[in-house]
């Protein structure tokens, strides 16, 4: 089958919720032959990823409880983006707000679609290098704890299954395989998209 062959169309859709950052819908779409079937989806803004790298080859990440999971999970600075919202401003903001920190230096690492199947949400992942430090600034309901590992460390611990949140598995590997291979750009003060 072709790309073409496999999409479905949509023929009709209700909204069935709308919260302050999801929204649910269950459409009607025809198959490829022919048939209907239902979709429920989650609508979603979309986030951003930043991997903040130090020079000594360490990375800030923070520590905070994620109420679905019940736990509290190691993960990248990262945020949800407003509707309409340029993802580099929005990784910008985010790297301000959750360790107080600017970079010089920013490269795209990628785009994940966190959950397919069910989840409209795209996560843009970024690197940030550079780093000059201010105040923190969290949100009004945001509670973390920020710390530094190294990214040898890192690596350990996504392959020995310790962390669990899949844009900061993608983040941490492939920054280590993009500095393994000399990849990354050494233009300081430049932004790579």
């Amino acid at each position: 089958m072709t790309e073409k062959d496999m999409r479905e169309e949509r023929i009709s859709g209700e909204e069935i919720f709308e919260g302050r950052v999801v929204h649910l819908v269950r459409d009607t779409v025809r198959l490829p032959d022919g048939q209907t079937a239902t979709r429920e989806v989650i609508l979603h803004p979309g986030g951003v990823g930043i991997l903040p790298l130090m020079e000594d080859g360490t990375v800030l990440m923070v520590q905070q409880f994620r109420y679905p999971g019940h736990s509290v999970l190691t993960e990248i600075p990262a945020g949800k983006l407003e509707y309409g919202e340029d993802p580099l401003t929005c990784g910008k903001r985010e790297l301000s707000e959750e360790v107080g920190a600017s970079a010089a230096n920013w490269v795209f690492l990628g785009n994940i679609y966190p959950t397919p199947a069910y989840d409209s949400e795209i996560i843009r992942i970024y690197l940030a290098t550079g780093l000059s430090f201010g105040k923190q600034h969290l949100d009004e309901g945001e509670f973390l704890n920020v710390v530094r590992v190294p990214l040898a460390e890192l690596v350990d611990q996504v392959m020995d299954g310790k962390i669990f949140d899949a844009k900061t598995q993608i983040a941490i590997l492939k920054t280590a395989r993009l500095l393994e291979k000399g990849l990354l750009p050494q233009n300081e003060g430049k932004t790579k998209e």
